[in-house]
């Protein structure tokens, strides 16, 4: 359980920076911007790496057993969550009336897995995320936006189709495929 603790307050708290009036732009002064986007990108990953690890090592003490219908609701709740992620990356209407699709995206998909998994493990990793992407979302509203990808938030309607279809399709391959594959359990009610 260390190690996620650890994992989560490295990814996390890495990605506090940006919302910390300032302190981005004071790295960014003293390091230049491709090397803070550098150096962030790979703290980034080492401490995803750490997180997934300790996730995946961490003893599983069930806190509560959640009924087999909130399965279902996760489920449910990930279409969404995937059209909303494809949405951070694609001008549209969705774009548009969300304003940062990416953060619903992580709320969705952290309440969804709250809902279904009852073991501390899981617990900590997904609250973290969603007070993570609340706070996040709060904060916002006093610096640029600085995305991954800079598009315009509107663009035509019928990105909305070409948002939804990726977002499905990206959905059912991690509902059938992905999921199983990387995080070793099925989605899927036996």
């Amino acid at each position: 359980m260390t190690l996620l603790i650890i994992g989560i307050v490295a990814f996390l708290g890495l990605h506090l920076v940006p919302t910390l009036s300032g302190l981005r732009e004071r790295l960014v002064a003293r390091l230049g911007e491709g090397a803070y986007k550098g150096l962030f990108a790979l703290l980034s990953i080492a401490a995803f790496i750490l997180l997934v690890y300790g996730f995946a090592k961490a003893p599983v003490i069930q806190v509560w057993s959640p009924p087999s219908w909130t399965r279902w609701v996760a489920i449910v709740l990930m279409v969404p969550a995937f059209i909303f992620l494809v949405a951070a990356y694609v001008p549209g209407q969705i774009k548009a009336k969300l304003k940062h699709p990416f953060l619903v995206a992580i709320k969705t998909w952290a309440l969804a897995h709250l809902a279904a998994n009852g073991d501390l493990a899981s617990i900590i990793l997904f609250a973290s995320f969603l007070a993570y992407a609340a706070y996040d979302r709060i904060t916002l509203k006093g610096r640029p936006d600085r995305g991954i990808v800079v598009a315009p938030r509107s663009g035509p309607a019928s990105n909305d189709a070409i948002v939804i279809v990726l977002g499905v399709v990206l959905y059912l391959a991690f509902l059938f495929w992905l999921h199983p594959l990387l995080i070793g359990t099925s989605p899927l009610p036996k």
